[in-house]
């Protein structure tokens, strides 16, 4: 049996007065976080939910987010994160498609919930629990159902190793997003094999600022539970915040996505005299160009993982000892996964060949949900096809080239758009950059770079483009054009939605607006 609702019991007996949660005003023990889960688990239960339900959240970080993974676990429900920020037909789309029993949401989010074309449905009128005081009558108040609630513990589901914890849904930045089906057994994995690779123990404070709708949430989510070390959630990523908190609260293991680090990067405050506690900072959910990882090991030097990964169920993770020689690579897979680069034919390449990544291990998933034909395109013969392009070198370490989508091929030469974004982030005034490949009569396809400027200097866009061009490697890496964006579109995991970059350009370019 592996049953991951029962490790927080478990603390809530044996550790009881231990710091377990900390978020905003909430200050929590194991005993405190272990009776209020039991609270919403009971509340669950009386609405008529069980093990295999579905409940979706709409929610922001926050208390309410945090203890509805931990109630849904005791009953064996699952959990069907979902982005706040999701509107329209995208949100209609993944509502209908999860089979949902249960929504649990804010008041800024029932207007657009009502605005559904399914809001006509009993579904809208029975199955929205708000965690705000106030709601309308078409809503159920989230608060007074748990308070309700008794402390006591829910009855034992009969949990087994492959029933599901979590449906996730991918970001959509390549496509359609796709449920996710990921089951207790690889939960449990998780706490352990992450617990023992970033080094985390029972004493440690593990402080999160970004989303914890996403899969990167979840490296250090379950190995604190796992271990009973304190998890403090930030409500949102404020740069001055998680300073504070570092230092006031002894942090020693935190998670930042690379357009995070970037900011922090910015801030003076954030050297290692005045945040000595810190053991690792990890960046995940994009790859964090060299520059931005020499000066943040400058800055805080001996803290710096970097895990890269599918939410499908394969890593890779450079160890911050592993850093000083093998710092352009994203490391290697942890024991119990294999990695393998193969060609067009699946056929397994030599070490420096780049090819699509592959890799097989037991935290692959169970499939995307109702969609067996993507899952049979995405899992063949039990390897994982990423769709991430990179190469091995003689040592075993992972390089990323980029995404098979994101290739962009000029006079049928390759171009790894990571390659010229590499050396555009080294100009003192860039901060962050994206190249595409817009198309082109000549060769096909040209690159042409958006880029974010620091906020002491603005260079001019014709200036910075000679500069990169005298520098990139090869001719067929030269930029056809470049131009300033005052930020990137982004999507709640942080990650640089390219894909509309290169969309609001195509217009701008056909519009005759483009200059």
């Amino acid at each position: 049996m592996i049953d991951i609702g029962k490790v927080l019991s478990g603390h809530g007996k044996y550790k009881p007065e231990h710091p377990a949660f900390v978020c905003g005003d909430t200050r929590w023990t194991f005993r405190e976080l272990d009776l209020r889960t039991n609270q919403v688990a009971h509340a669950f239960l009386q609405a008529g939910l069980g093990k295999g339900s579905h409940i979706a959240t709409l929610l922001p970080n926050g208390r309410p987010l945090y203890e509805i993974y931990w109630a849904a676990a005791k009953i064996g429900a699952v959990v069907v994160p979902l982005s706040p920020l999701l509107r329209g037909s995208g949100l209609h789309n993944l509502l209908v498609s999860a089979d949902l029993s249960l929504i649990v949401t804010t008041g800024d989010m029932l207007p657009h919930l009502y605005a559904l074309p399914a809001a006509t449905s009993d579904f809208f009128s029975t199955r929205i629990w708000c965690t705000d005081e106030v709601v309308t009558a078409r809503a159920i108040a989230y608060e007074e159902k748990c308070a309700a609630a008794p402390h006591t513990p829910p009855p034992d589901p009969g949990m087994l190793p492959a029933d599901l914890y979590n449906i996730i849904y991918s970001s959509g930045t390549t496509g359609e997003p796709k449920g996710i089906m990921i089951s207790h057994q690889v939960r449990a994995l998780y706490m352990s094999l992450f617990a023992n690779y970033f080094r985390i123990q029972p004493e440690s404070t593990i402080l999160h600022s970004g989303s914890i709708i996403f899969n990167g949430a979840f490296l250090t989510l379950m190995p604190s539970m796992f271990l009973g070390a304190t998890y403090i959630l930030q409500e949102h990523f404020e740069v001055k915040e998680v300073i504070h908190a570092i230092r006031t609260e002894k942090v020693t293991h935190t998670t930042l996505v690379p357009s995070q680090i970037v900011q922090m990067l910015e801030d003076p405050d954030f050297t290692r005299d005045n945040l000595p506690s810190l053991e690792m900072i990890m960046t995940v959910g994009a790859p964090l160009h060299p520059a931005h990882k020499k000066a943040l090991d400058e800055r805080i030097p001996g803290v710096f993982y970097e895990l890269y990964g599918l939410t499908e169920g394969f890593m890779t993770i450079l160890d911050k000892f592993d850093y000083p020689r093998k710092g352009a690579s994203v490391g290697y897979p942890p024991s119990l996964m294999e990695i393998k680069i193969v060609d067009e034919k699946g056929t397994a390449l030599s070490p420096n060949e780049i090819g699509e990544i592959t890799g097989r291990g037991p935290l692959l998933m169970q499939g995307y949900y109702k969609k067996p034909e993507l899952t049979a395109e995405a899992i063949k013969d039990g390897w994982l096809y990423t769709g991430d392009l990179g190469y091995l070198d003689d040592d075993g370490f992972l390089f990323l080239t980029g995404r098979k989508k994101d290739l962009i091929i000029s006079g049928s030469v390759n171009v790894y758009p990571q390659d010229i974004e590499a050396i555009l982030v080294k100009h003192p005034a860039v901060k962050d950059a994206a190249v595409f490949g817009a198309p082109h009569e000549r060769w096909g396809e040209t690159p042409v770079a958006a880029v974010l400027c620091k906020t002491t200097s603005r260079p001019d866009p014709e200036e910075l483009l000679h500069w990169v061009n005298e520098r990139v490697e090869a001719r067929f890496q030269k930029l056809s054009n470049l131009f300033i964006l005052e930020d990137f579109p982004r999507n709640v995991a942080g990650k640089t939605l390219k894909r509309e970059i290169r969309d609001a350009y195509l217009k701008r370019q056909m519009d005759g607006t483009l200059h």
